[in-house]
Formats: C-alpha cells, sequence, structure tokens
C-alpha cells in the first residue's frame, strides 16, 4: 500500500476540530486563513497520499472560505502548485477584481506565492474534491506561461484532463494494489500528465521534453488498451492507428516496459481472466464465455497462454480457487 495518512474532525472533541483542521491544511498545503459558519462543530476529513515529490489528498468538509493572503505568503511560501479538483460542489474563486466559479470536474491550478480568496460549499451536504501539491520547479514549463492559467477552469471529463481524473480517482479510490516504493513512479506519471495538460491548456506543446511526452501518451495507450481489452481486433497496429502514431514507434514507447505491447495486453487479459475464475457471482459461467469477454477467441489458444501463465488449466485453476485444492487420491 501507498503511504498515506488519514484525518477526521470527528475524532476530536467538537471545540478543538476546526484549529486542528486549520492546522491540517497549513501543512497539507500553506498558511491560510479559514473561515466558517459551522467551525464550532466543523465536520472534515483527508487523506494525503505521498508520491515522494508530489501529494494528493482527497477531501470532504462543510463550506468553508480559504484566503491566501499577502501576509501569509510573505511568512511562509512552499513554492508549489495546488492543482483543486471539486467532485461535489463548487469553489468560487477571486484574484484582485477577478472572480470565477469552479463547478465539479474542472481543474483549477492556484499558485502559493499568488493572494487568492475560494469558498467551498456543497449546500448543507459536505463539498468533496481532489487536491494535488506539486513543487513548482517540477513542472515542465516556463513558470511565466503557468500564470496563464491561473484564470482558466480547464474540463476533467474530456481529453487529456479526463485521463489525468481517471488516474487520480483510480489511485485515491483503492491504494492496495500498490507498494510504497511505487510512490516515486506513480508522482513521476502524475507530474508529466499534469504538465502536458497545462501544456494543452496553454497551446505550448513544444515547451515540454520529449521523454514526458512519451510518458504521457504511453499513459494514454495504457489507459486506452484497459477500456478494450474485450475487443479480439486490438492489435499493436490497431492501437497505433488509433493514436495517430506508426506500429514501430508504438514498440519504440515499449522498450523502456518490462514487457512487449503484445505481451502486456495478453497479461492484461489473461489477468481479467484470472479474476473472473475466482468470482463466485458468475461461478456457472462457461470458461470459454469468460475467455471471449476478455478477447480470447479460441478456447485452445487462452487455455494454452492460461496454463503457461498460472501453472495450471483454466479449470482447475476455478476449482481450487472456489473449492480449494483437489483431494489427492
Amino acid at each position: 500500500m501507498l503511504t498515506e495518512t488519514e484525518f477526521r474532525t470527528e475524532d476530536l472533541p467538537a471545540a478543538d476540530r476546526f484549529d486542528f483542521w486549520k492546522e491540517r491544511m497549513a501543512r497539507t498545503h500553506a498558511p491560510l486563513d479559514l473561515h466558517s459558519e459551522y467551525a464550532e462543530d466543523y465536520q472534515a476529513q483527508q487523506r494525503v497520499l505521498d508520491f515522494g515529490t508530489a501529494h494528493v489528498w482527497p477531501t470532504a468538509y462543510q463550506s468553508l472560505r480559504f484566503r491566501r493572503t499577502p501576509k501569509l505568503i510573505r511568512q511562509s511560501d512552499p513554492e508549489q502548485y495546488h492543482i483543486g479538483i471539486p467532485l461535489q460542489g463548487a469553489n468560487r474563486i477571486s484574484w484582485g477584481d477577478q472572480k470565477i466559479v469552479q463547478g465539479p470536474y474542472e481543474i483549477q491550478v492556484f499558485d502559493s506565492s499568488q493572494a487568492f480568496e475560494i469558498n467551498s460549499a456543497n449546500g448543507r451536504d459536505l463539498f468533496s474534491g481532489i487536491g494535488v501539491e506539486v513543487p513548482k520547479a517540477l513542472l515542465h514549463l516556463p513558470r511565466t506561461k503557468l500564470d496563464g492559467l491561473f484564470t482558466q477552469r480547464i474540463s476533467g471529463r474530456v481529453g487529456i484532463g479526463a485521463l489525468l481524473m481517471q488516474f487520480l480517482t483510480q489511485l485515491t479510490s483503492d491504494t492496495s494494489p500498490y507498494q510504497p516504493s511505487d510512490g516515486p513512479r506513480l508522482g513521476t506519471a502524475l507530474i508529466d500528465l499534469l504538465s502536458a495538460l497545462c501544456a494543452h491548456a496553454l497551446e505550448t506543446d513544444r515547451a515540454i521534453p520529449p521523454e514526458s511526452r512519451n510518458r504521457t501518451l504511453l499513459l494514454r495507450i495504457r489507459s486506452y488498451v484497459q477500456r478494450n481489452l474485450h475487443d479480439p481486433r486490438l492489435t499493436p497496429g490497431a492501437i497505433a492507428a488509433v493514436h495517430g502514431i506508426s506500429t514501430s514507434y508504438l514498440h519504440c514507447l515499449f522498450r523502456t516496459e518490462q514487457e512487449t505491447v503484445a505481451a502486456w495486453i495478453r497479461h492484461q487479459r489473461l489477468e481479467r481472466a484470472r479474476r473472473d475464475l475466482t468470482d463466485p457471482a458468475i461461478c456457472t459461467v462457461a470458461i470459454h464465455a469468460i475467455a471471449a469477454r476478455w478477447g480470447f477467441t479460441r478456447a485452445g489458444d487462452f487455455s494454452r497462454a492460461f496454463r503457461a501463465a498460472y501453472g495450471m488449466t483454466p479449470k482447475d485453476y476455478r476449482h481450487q480457487a472456489l473449492l480449494g485444492p483437489k483431494p489427492i487420491t
């Protein structure tokens, strides 16, 4: 599991909750002036996931006003960008004389060195969202270019924004498949995605180093493959065509990976089939139907590939998973 910490105000006496939430936000993001009409018995929760150079924090809290003032900036400036994404509720944001409303699945970039005010609310319900903290030096774009993002609302429902949202929601929903050592690698992927998203919003793709563009493209390809494993026509040539690259370039992207693109697709399909074979809810579904569900058109090919990967036939694997090992006679 990734390194993470969790905080809930309900674990504290009511009188202490808002003050502890202020301290928590100061450590997570930067010192802020906070106010809420619910301060006497404040309800909030937050998880902080550590990705080495970046931190991601899914959170939910009662309506709240954040103010990052010039005085607080002079006192402490972590020199980082904060990416705020509401999931339920909205942010009313102001910089000087500029005001915008940020709704669910809209991505906003904030600068710890700039003053701003945010009013987060979701009626009487908890506001929920995801925050990301990234040191300024790590985003692969000129600072002068990034200044143009602070009044933009970037969609998290289409294009690279949707890919970023998929990445964040998958990570925050379940960290159990990952080891602490995966944190820095995932942090690199996150920063590459953020850089690509910012560059797209600013139309400055050429400012991103080629290696970052390649990693972002590889993430897009992996996401596409995961969504289309059921399609038996999912070949390297088809994948390359969808993404506007040559098949040879696709193979080049996978040279730094542990498997070739074809081997990785086969492994992903086998893993999905293996998972289905251990699911009691579909224990009556025929094995060949499960194989077809994950893109194997020939039962014999699936059986051979499964046995090579897991050391037993699909039938024996299902029996052992659902009923235990066969008795020795």
